[in-house]
């Protein structure tokens, strides 16, 4: 495992900001890491890259202790913070070239000029940091997590500030660091989630509400099962309220609807006996994906539609 938390724990005066939380990150994967507002996202992240001390638990990197090897797994990991610290009086290639020098890169101009051309950088390297919007800053902090091709990368709202095109290029990015990095990011950008990861870890209130493929948490959750039905005749909602477990419908043209409830294994036998109760001919009839946005508020406590 590249990424190893095991019962981590951390406590604010009374508050535990993260609750004996435990999660494992290949080499090879790139896993969303959710949460809301003060959920424990960016403490966690802390800890794990060592610039926070945990108060109970275990974390390692790469095969070696956090907390007994601080210095040498901060080498095997790259870190882009939610509040990006850069010096806004450096020039680009400048920054990369102190960055990359404090990390002893070698061969280090060579890699200064590939790490500009691999997040986007070249219009803008010449120029100051200060000069540079928010979005290009965002990349000026990826570059310097790229700079010494750490194995781990922790990328705390890596798209933050970014316009619709530069989302889509650091996406790419981070699609192509991950197939042979491991890479944890955060996002409140949740379709970045859905495009990017395979697999999601939730937090909420300090504790791990999921951890699963996206596929399988999209299927999973009983709350919020949604069938589709169409009939070839039209029919009213009024014909579908005997159906049990059902907590909503919503009709979507005559004959078709949306079929919220608990159990749609249950609700899908009742339609076909219903259909042929009654001599009506169902055209289709499917279970509906959740979002990933549906499946957040559902278990974070967050009110679904």
């Amino acid at each position: 495992m590249s990424i190893t938390v095991s019962n981590l724990t951390k406590i604010y005066g009374t508050q535990k900001a993260v609750n004996n939380i435990s999660f494992n990150v290949d080499r090879g994967e790139i896993v969303g890491f959710l949460g809301p507002n003060g959920a424990g996202k960016s403490t966690t992240m802390k800890m794990i890259t060592g610039y926070l001390q945990a108060d109970n638990g275990t974390i390692t990197v790469c095969g070696q202790t956090v907390s007994l090897n601080s210095l040498s797994t901060k080498k095997k990991i790259g870190y882009l913070p939610e509040l990006n610290p850069l010096y806004s009086d450096m020039y680009v290639r400048e920054y990369l070239d102190f960055t990359g020098g404090i990390q002893q890169v070698k061969k280090l101009s060579s890699k200064v000029e590939a790490v500009i051309e691999t997040v986007g950088l070249q219009l803008e390297a010449n120029k100051k940091i200060g000069q540079l919007s928010k979005g290009y800053k965002q990349r000026v902090g990826l570059a310097a997590a790229l700079i010494h091709d750490p194995e781990v990368l922790i990328l705390d709202e890596p798209t933050t500030g970014l316009d619709p095109n530069q989302i889509i290029e650091i996406r790419e990015v981070i699609k192509r660091l991950g197939k042979d990095k491991t890479v944890l990011f955060s996002s409140h950008i949740l379709q970045e989630v859905e495009a990017i990861c395979d697999r999601v870890i939730i937090i909420n209130r300090g504790n791990i509400v999921a951890d699963d493929l996206l596929s399988n948490l999209q299927k999973a959750s009983p709350a919020i099962q949604t069938i589709a039905v169409q009939f070839k005749e039209a029919v009213s909602i009024d014909f579908l309220s005997s159906l049990q477990t059902v907590t909503d419908i919503k009709k979507t043209a005559p004959g078709s609807f949306n079929i919220r409830c608990t159990n749609a294994e249950i609700v899908k036998k009742q339609l076909l006996q219903l259909s042929i109760d009654k001599n009506l001919n169902i055209v289709s009839l499917q279970s509906i994906e959740h979002s990933l946005e549906e499946v957040f508020r559902e278990l974070t406590g967050g009110k679904t539609t």
